[in-house]
């Protein structure tokens, strides 16, 4: 669907320019954006490099475990079907710690660890509804449970402290003050965070209803 809008709107701007007599002017400016998008790729490696190296070192070091203690309550508190000991909990914590940290390429590898942990967990319990037998050509289909869902939300939405990939964006294109947006990053995400926070608890209770 994204490839259908993206170019429908690439041949309608290369119509009006034809149209317009702005041929030239498209050219250029695709011709620029490929230099920009070059140079941003490096910028950014430059970044991901960076911040994956912290990483590495605070999880050697042991603080990525201190941290996942630290936020044990709160995934208890979200994740009350989870075992304790579960690996689950683990692969969440980590994605959740690399989401604050602003290292969103960090939390990928960990957030799809987590839901197949997840997944496990549901088919061990033999979950109802768990499969579904409502796929249009008869085969069984996995529906998300509850934890799943409870964790994608929490993923979509988490709190920044370091909102890296905006702070090397307004770095590449000129920014007077490119870690002026933490502030307001922090304030964004912790009520998107507190929102999420709120649905998922109502949800969960009206299903347990």
């Amino acid at each position: 669907m994204l490839n259908t809008i993206w170019a429908a709107m690439i041949l309608l701007a290369v119509i009006y320019a034809a149209c317009s007599g702005n041929m030239s002017a498209v050219t250029n400016a695709a011709l620029d954006s490929a230099g920009e998008a070059i140079s941003l790729c490096i910028t950014m490696a430059g970044v991901v490099a960076l911040w994956m190296g912290l990483m590495e070192i605070a999880q050697r070091a042991g603080l990525i475990q201190k941290l996942t203690r630290a936020i044990s309550p709160f995934l208890k508190f979200m994740f009350p079907r989870i075992p304790h000991n579960h690996p689950a909990k683990e692969y969440i914590a980590t994605n959740i710690i690399a989401n604050v940290l602003g290292l969103g390429w960090a939390c990928t590898p960990a957030g799809l660890k987590a839901m197949e942990e997840l997944a496990k967990l549901e088919a061990e319990r033999g979950t109802p509804g768990y499969l579904s037998n409502h796929s249009t050509d008869g085969r069984r289909e996995r529906v998300a449970s509850s934890e799943m869902c409870t964790f994608l939300i929490l993923n979509i939405s988490s709190l920044q402290l370091i909102p890296v990939n905006m702070i090397a964006y307004r770095s590449q294109y000129g920014s007077v003050n490119p870690a002026g947006i933490i502030a307001p990053a922090i304030v964004a995400t912790f009520v998107s965070t507190l929102t999420a926070v709120v649905y998922c608890k109502l949800k969960d209770r009206k299903r347990r209803v």
